[in-house]
């Protein structure tokens, strides 16, 4: 499970180019805040076994030289080559998260045959003698990490400098030779306390660089997950992160970028550790002050237009007709605890035969205020949108002629309701479905997902399985 509990609580940041300030009031400028509850924590343990492997087989373990005198024996001169590591097993492991302190990470019985090759000579006045033969060290080890989280320029780091092996066993026999003899048992005793100390200065180092691996692929992802072309999200913390003995939680910026210059200025936040609970896994809150911006950005990005053609426009009357829809100015979202209201003002050119530019056309300009809910099931995302209000700005025809008589307008509203409404839901829910499987959010196993609005923000909770294959596939790749 280590590091990937420690970089779970990655999965929403991305690198920031700001140091953190958390100033007099630490949450006033955060608009997405993250949360890892213990019951992920234990979900993440499982995870544990493929994660130490790992560093144990990566690890790279020099070679060693030393010397000692015994008595009767004289001068001993020892070297250990080609150390590499067979049998690796894992017992089990556990997980504490430590208030205002440290993730406790402790893996049991770790057991592990070295082996490699042992030049040793010793003499004295009656023995001179010197050897090269194989050899294998049996060890049974406990490993302890503790994982202090803090702020590095900007994002969440992890300092895993507190590791600690213990050797409960650590045995060092030459080829062949179980039973040693008093003269080699005294040597290769003392060997055996340098291994240990190379052992474990190898081993806490390369879980260090895993930590490092696996925070660099998770915050990458994370950062292609919040982007799309030119639209980005800066979501550097707005201060340290908060460990509590039942969650840890992150706090971020929110400000959205178009064409990597920031679009947004987040006032006053109204977040509060309090809005949120601990019964699930995982935790994002996100401020309608992060969402509308990037609405805009969308808008200013010329994503809301939709060329309408073919069986698509069916209900018309004539054999090629065609249909322009496009957003007039930005949406404006707001949330409440009946859904997100979204207040747009837009076009729709209609013409009856798209292979003639002089052909009989209809423009429409229309307000609409709709609620939305969303929700994400069978890896895809569904909303239910229900008008609120729709009111006709102008209607014309392609000889200039206004069609603003009350039947017209009834007509038009009527057609929007029924038809309009439901066929842009019907372009958004695969669309956004779509931009999520392209950034691999289909590759994890959500539990019972939850989208609750709330006046100002909306909070996603669910439960999660961790995708086992991908860890393992990435540690084959990246080690």
């Amino acid at each position: 499970m280590f590091p990937t509990l420690v970089l779970m609580v990655l999965l929403c940041l991305a690198p920031g180019s700001l140091a953190c300030d958390a100033g007099a009031s630490p949450f006033k400028s955060t608009g997405i805040v993250c949360r890892v509850t213990k019951p992920a924590a234990l979900v993440l343990n499982q995870q544990t076994t493929q994660v130490i492997q790992a560093a144990f087989r990566h690890a790279k373990y020099p070679s060693m030289k030393g010397e000692k005198s015994i008595l009767f024996i004289g001068k001993v001169l020892y070297g250990l080559n080609n150390l590499e590591i067979h049998n690796l097993s894992i017992g089990k492991s556990e997980v504490e998260l430590r208030e205002n302190d440290a993730i406790g990470i402790e893996i049991h019985n770790v057991s592990a045959t070295f082996k490699g090759a042992l030049h040793y000579g010793y003499g004295s006045w009656l023995i001179n003698l010197g050897h090269s033969v194989d050899f294998e060290i049996e060890s049974h080890i406990d490993l302890r990490v503790n994982t202090k989280l803090y702020c590095g320029k900007g994002r969440v780091a992890a300092d895993t400098s507190d590791c600690t092996l213990t050797f409960h066993k650590l045995l060092l026999h030459l080829q062949g030779d179980k039973q040693p003899g008093w003269m080699k048992k005294r040597f290769t005793d003392f060997i055996s306390f340098t291994v240990k100390l190379v052992i474990k200065s190898q081993i806490c180092k390369e879980i260090n660089t895993v930590a490092n691996i696996l925070a660099d692929f998770i915050q990458a992802r994370a950062e292609l997950f919040l982007s799309d072309g030119d639209i980005g999200v800066d979501i550097s913390l707005t201060t340290s992160p908060s460990m509590r003995a039942s969650y840890i939680e992150s706090h971020h910026k929110g400000l959205v970028l178009y064409r990597k210059v920031p679009s947004s200025f987040l006032n006053e936040s109204v977040f509060s550790p309090a809005l949120l609970s601990e019964s699930r896994m995982l935790y994002f809150w996100i401020s309608d002050q992060v969402l509308n911006p990037m609405v805009k950005a969308a808008h200013e990005d010329r994503r809301f237009i939709r060329h309408i053609a073919g069986d698509e426009l069916k209900i018309i009357s004539s054999e090629n007709p065609v249909a322009k829809v496009w957003s007039l100015a930005a949406p404006e979202l707001s949330m409440v605890p009946q859904g997100t209201i979204v207040k747009s003002a837009a076009a729709v050119e209609l013409r009856i035969n798209s292979s003639n530019a002089e052909s009989p056309a209809l423009y429409i300009e229309t307000d609409v205020e709709v609620a939305v809910q969303a929700s994400y099931a069978n890896k895809k995302l569904f909303l239910d949108a229900n008008p609120v209000s729709i009111s006709i700005r102008k209607v014309s025809d392609s000889a200039g002629m206004d069609l603003d008589t009350d039947s017209d307008m009834d007509y038009f509203k009527e057609m929007i309701h029924r038809i309009g409404i439901p066929k842009v839901i019907s372009y958004l829910e695969p669309g956004l479905t779509s931009l999520m499987d392209r950034n691999r959010l289909n590759l994890f196993e959500i539990i019972n997902p939850e989208i609750i609005t709330q006046e100002g923000y909306v909070v996603i909770q669910l439960d999660f399985g961790f995708p086992h294959h991908l860890l393992v596939d990435f540690l084959k790749k990246k080690l």
